[in-house]
């Protein structure tokens, strides 16, 4: 991948500066040079930097872990290598758990260093990408409440943001929790009728004649008790959006008269003759195949072919695993927001736990798994969730199979080989995440990567 970046070399001794400089610089890179930790601190403060390369000991009063810390606070997104001597690899160790990106030993060997350098641009190069579409989606679409960086969400967020302002009609398909209903409220959000009304209607389970009087309301005396005349749900939601959930639960005789409104755009109220003209915008969902139960006769075609304006497939998160870490994120600060209580984070024994077990519930089991973590977590003995604050169904669950199957007759390397290649395709090629799962070291992967010869 050729990426060019803004690298600080941060050495006491010049001419090792620019020796790393100079090593560096012809990949292509922009280098520059200070020679202690004072002036790299300033630089910081003052200029971004993709990459800082720096000495662990730098002869003044602040050393390699004190320019960490200023990358950490002052360039978000710059990444930091530290070089050390043999002796210091301990402390080094102790910097990656604080942000550090990798290290690399003295005497330095400049292929190991591009090669650690090339990394971390594509790791800056990669997460800039991924910051800056999710700022003009958020700033420009409000989509910060769907969290995820998969290649499956961002193209269903590409999706919204050029169909949401058109009044076509959008299907969502997806299993049970994926987060359908905040589709929809994205899509009505940053539509054309924002002012209006978002109307929900869950069809599971509902009869004929109560989803006719929902959607269609009913006047005085259309039935006993029926004390008054009722606007129904398409009423309400004139000019705006209606969303019809679990749309494939509808009884089939109650989908022809759905039909004729969207058809006509005309309600009549139960009891009534009178036809009411509404100006709606329907977004439906469903857990089920509809094409399937089209097949079978348990769904209208044309009604099918009517709500299916624009299809939009959900994946389970078991599918989009490489998001799991960033919901976990989100939904523990949340919970302890709104809970009081000061939780941080996870043990990496805890999140890898989490994101190898397969979420039959999707999101929605995530989001109520992390938050009666938080709530029943003793925060005065750790302010981490630990592997004792997993419920017992989690915690006794197997973890997801590879899909290459068993490694049953392999040899050790190629066993591990396989484990390697596994975690990195589920998290989306992400060495920090799948270091972390397989817990072992960002340092120690890289050269398991390089010694299988695998590619992300």
């Amino acid at each position: 991948m050729d990426m060019k970046a803004d690298i600080l070399v941060v050495d006491d001794e010049e001419s090792h500066a620019e020796v790393i400089a100079e090593g560096l610089g012809r990949l292509g890179h922009h280098m520059t040079t200070v020679n202690n930790g004072a002036a790299a601190i300033a630089r910081l403060r003052t200029q971004h930097f993709d990459v800082v390369v720096t000495d662990l000991f730098l002869g003044g009063a602040e050393d390699g872990l004190d320019v960490l810390r200023s990358a950490r606070s002052d360039s978000p997104g710059t990444e930091v290598i530290l070089i050390t001597a043999h002796s210091s690899v301990d402390t080094c160790r102790t910097a990656l758990q604080q942000g550090a990106f990798d290290y690399v030993e003295k005497p330095i060997d400049i292929d190991e260093l591009r090669n650690v350098v090339q990394r971390a641009v594509e790791r800056t190069a990669q997460e800039r990408t991924i910051h800056e579409l999710r700022r003009r989606l958020d700033d420009k679409y409000g989509f910060e409440d769907i969290v995820g960086q998969s290649p499956a969400m961002l193209k269903i967020l590409d999706t919204i943001r050029r169909v949401a302002p058109s009044d076509l009609p959008i299907l969502i398909q997806g299993e049970s929790g994926t987060g359908k209903e905040l589709l929809a409220q994205a899509l009505h959000t940053h539509s054309r009728r924002t002012a209006h009304r978002l109307v929900t209607l869950n069809c599971a389970g509902l009869s004929e004649s109560i989803l006719e009087d929902e959607l269609f309301g009913h006047v005085k005396g259309a039935f006993t008790g029926a004390a008054g005349e009722r606007a129904g749900r398409f009423e309400h939601a004139d000019g705006g959006t209606i969303f019809l959930d679990e749309v494939g639960d509808m009884p089939i005789s109650m989908q022809a008269k759905l039909l004729r409104v969207l058809e006509n755009g005309e309600v009549v109220r139960l009891g009534s003759n009178e036809a009411i003209h509404v100006d709606v915008r329907l977004i439906s969902a469903t857990n089920k195949d509809l094409s399937r139960m089209v097949a079978e006769k348990t769904f209208r075609e044309d009604l099918y072919f009517r709500i299916k304006g624009a299809l939009i497939d959900l994946p389970p998160l078991r599918e989009r695993r490489e998001d799991i870490p960033l919901l976990i994120d989100h939904f523990v600060t949340s919970a302890a927001e709104r809970h009081g209580k000061p939780i941080t984070g996870l043990t990496a024994e805890t999140r890898r736990v989490l994101i190898g077990y397969d979420w039959p519930g999707n999101v929605r089991q995530l989001r109520n798994v992390i938050e009666n973590m938080v709530v029943l977590a003793d925060a005065d003995v750790s302010d981490k969730l630990t592997l004792d604050d997993l419920p017992d169904e989690i915690y006794a669950a197997p973890a997801a199979e590879p899909s290459a199957g068993p490694l049953v007759g392999m040899s050790i390397q190629d066993a591990e080989k396989e484990l390697i290649r596994n975690t990195l395709k589920m998290v989306g090629g992400n060495r920090e995440q799948a270091a972390s799962i397989l817990g072992i070291g960002e340092r120690t992967l890289y050269r398991k990567i390089k010694e299988y010869g695998l590619r992300e």
